[in-house]
């Protein structure tokens, strides 16, 4: 399998003889409004032509409809007759967007010999927590493929480690930048969090997104390695991928 980091949490996935695009973000660079009265959003270009990023992609999951994960230019350029997968209760939303095939995911489905699981997550802490909504992560399973567990923008708590418990993944995707509103605990992982998940899953590898490209998210890749290194968290079980960059499994 491969992963493709787009930019922020958006990821090309080659997976089970399909290509799967997860959270499309696809605003050119500071289109959008800023989070966090720094710049305007995003703070990056895509690192390829939007056309380049759906092309071939049979599948869409939509973890949640924040605009970092689901644009307007998402919306606009995505075929409308393509699968999308989403959370119960976001599926309204998308099909006023004119799509036609919308499928809410509620626990467990099986497409073309790809299974999907929702998963559980938390969006922060508190009253900002509250304020995120639900937002949803999923593992995918398909004969001959590592299962992956794809965390979404959650923090790490009690429930994401008990699905790694349970689901034994081998490729554990972390939304890891340490997004920030004000004086709020981290509405996502941050570098510390990143590394409990690979201290935690000691046999998976772990691939650490959603960084650099927002003005709230207050974690670097940088970061993130250098607090690895200091725990002994090597490159081999952490990969912290470049926008574009394509790692193979």
């Amino acid at each position: 399998m491969e992963i493709q980091l787009i930019r922020n949490a958006t990821l090309r996935v080659k997976y089970g003889d399909q290509t799967i695009l997860i959270d499309p973000f696809l605003a050119t660079k500071h289109t959008i409004q800023s989070f966090a009265e720094i710049s305007p959003n995003p703070l990056t270009d895509l690192p390829c032509d939007p056309e380049e990023v759906i092309a071939e992609v049979g599948m869409v999951i939509v973890s949640h409809l924040h605009p970092d994960h689901f644009d307007d230019a998402a919306q606009k350029l995505l075929p409308k007759d393509i699968q999308v997968f989403c959370q119960p209760g976001d599926e309204g939303q998308i099909s006023d967007l004119g799509f036609q095939r919308v499928t809410p995911v509620v626990e467990t489905l099986t497409w073309r010999g790809i299974q999907l699981t929702r998963t559980p997550g938390q969006h922060g802490t508190g009253e900002w927590g509250e304020r995120m909504g639900q937002i949803s992560g999923f593992v995918l399973r398909a004969p001959g493929e590592p299962t992956v567990y794809w965390m979404g923008d959650t923090i790490w708590y009690e429930a994401v480690a008990q699905v790694v418990a349970e689901q034994k993944p081998d490729i554990i995707v972390t939304h890891s930048g340490g997004a920030r509103f004000g004086d709020s605990d981290p509405i996502i992982m941050d570098a510390q969090q990143t590394i409990e998940v690979c201290k935690t899953a000691s046999e998976a590898k772990v691939v650490a997104v959603h960084l650099e490209s927002l003005d709230h998210c207050t974690t670097s890749r940088a970061d993130v390695r250098a607090l690895a290194e200091t725990n002994g968290v090597s490159d081999e079980r952490l990969s912290i991928p470049l926008d574009g960059e394509t790692i193979r499994f």
